[in-house]
């Protein structure tokens, strides 16, 4: 396989990452899956919503789309810009908010695994790791703008991926984008163990009805919408 070469179905082997930058996870993995079966090559115009080591980018640019990733952390756009040199991909990787930074712009497809681990703080972190997971009391606080953004995002039956928490709701999801002109369905479900970041905050998952007691297991899902 070349350097260059990237398996269906699988993620990049050897990102490197900077300190603070999310790694893939099982979350990762089961939307590099969902990704594997939609239609990509030249001419495909992608975006990735907060790409953290790049590693979503780069499965669909090793497949010739023409990609475009943004992320709110400086480290994580520097780590995706040197996993993307190392590869030899091209890779257009830009600092900032994803709805100011696409303004005027339209995509094929667009994929995110965003921001989606509730958090007892109503706004979201503006430093630090917990950037790639906090999303406020409901785990919504990007999801959401990605619900509401995607229509001007994407192209006439352009396609939209999103993975998150089963705790975020869903069918909320679902609901969300059909509000906005969009036909969505939940494409795939894993359930995975807890993480150190959910088992810290156990007791207030609980208390807020996100969550069993003894509950170990978080469902994921896959969201496409188009």
């Amino acid at each position: 396989m070349s350097s260059t070469a990237l398996t269906l179905g699988t993620l990049p082997a050897g990102l490197i990452a900077l300190p603070g930058v999310y790694q893939p996870q099982a979350d990762t993995r089961m939307l590099a899956r969902a990704l594997a079966h939609e239609d990509l090559g030249p001419g495909t115009d992608v975006l990735e919503i907060g790409t953290g080591t790049g590693a979503l980018a780069l499965h669909a640019a090793g497949r010739g789309a023409q990609v475009m990733a943004v992320d709110v952390s400086w480290s994580a756009v520097v780590t995706a810009r040197l996993n993307a040199l190392r590869r030899r991909l091209p890779l257009s990787v830009v600092h900032g908010d994803f709805a100011s930074r696409t303004a005027g712009r339209r995509f094929d497809l667009i994929v995110s695994n965003p921001p989606y681990v509730p958090a007892p703080e109503a706004r979201l972190p503006s430093w630090g790791p917990e950037r790639a997971w906090d999303a406020g009391p409901d785990g919504r606080g990007v999801i959401d703008r990605i619900c509401t953004t995607a229509p001007a995002l994407l192209r006439p039956g352009g396609i939209l991926l999103m993975v998150h928490s089963g705790m975020c709701g869903a069918q909320k999801t679902v609901d969300r984008l059909a509000d906005v002109g969009l036909a969505a369905e939940v494409t795939r479900r894993v359930s995975v163990p807890w993480g150190p970041v959910l088992r810290s905050r156990r007791a207030w998952l609980e208390q807020q009805g996100l969550a069993d007691r003894a509950e170990e297991l978080e469902e994921l899902v896959v969201i496409r919408a188009g």
